[in-house]
């Protein structure tokens, strides 16, 4: 009988530490799934999405690229060819290069000591040939005898008297013939009176 109880002592003991052992394993098995299950969700709210990425890429991109320049048509393809390129000298010992972009035709970078522009010719009603920075707000004007740039933004004149050796030409020539002042009277011509007794007797002897 001793026997047969403690049998009965030991089965009994190992059932409950088998039944221990198996609700370890379940709850070991769900907290991995919840561990598991949370990294996913993680995964989920930290990684963006595709297109989440692209986007951003895609913006990034556009911002870091530079601005698209229109193309000047055929008007403002002839004031581009009549522009004079080189060095400029000008007053008070300044200087303004001009250089033609062989790559984008009708289109000009002005350097000068302290300045770059980015510019393209403008129709005008007067015929004078003008160069645009629309974004800086410059003007480069070229007259036939000199010619000036211009800032809109500063309402000042960055660089003045600027003559290339074909306006040195016109200038020569108009200090030879200067134009007639426009503010100078202008001398009329007074008529002779004549007497009216004169016409009489010459229609009389006619």
């Amino acid at each position: 009988m001793k026997n047969v109880h403690t049998l009965t002592f030991w089965g009994g003991l190992l059932a409950r530490w088998f039944m221990l052992f198996a609700c370890g394993l379940a709850t070991s098995d769900l907290m991995a799934q919840n561990q598991v299950a949370s990294l996913d969700v993680g995964k989920k709210i930290i990684k963006p999405k595709g297109s989440a990425v692209l986007n951003h890429k895609s913006t990034r991109t556009v911002a870091d690229a530079p601005s698209t320049e229109v193309a000047p048509n055929a008007a403002e393809l002839l004031i581009a060819e009549r522009v004079e390129v080189g060095t400029v000298k000008c007053e008070l010992g300044n200087s303004v290069e001009v250089v033609a972009d062989p790559k984008t035709p009708g289109y000009f970078d002005v350097h000068g000591k302290k300045f770059h522009f980015r510019m393209a010719p403008v129709v005008t009603t007067t015929g004078a040939i003008r160069l645009e920075d629309q974004k800086a707000g410059a003007v480069w004007l070229q007259l036939a005898n000199k010619s000036m740039l211009m800032s809109q933004k500063l309402g000042s004149r960055l660089a003045d008297a600027c003559v290339t050796p074909t306006q040195a030409l016109v200038v020569a020539a108009m200090e030879k013939s200067p134009p007639p002042n426009l503010l100078e009277v202008v001398k009329v011509v007074t008529p002779i009176a004549l007497d009216p007794s004169v016409g009489l007797s010459m229609s009389a002897t006619q």
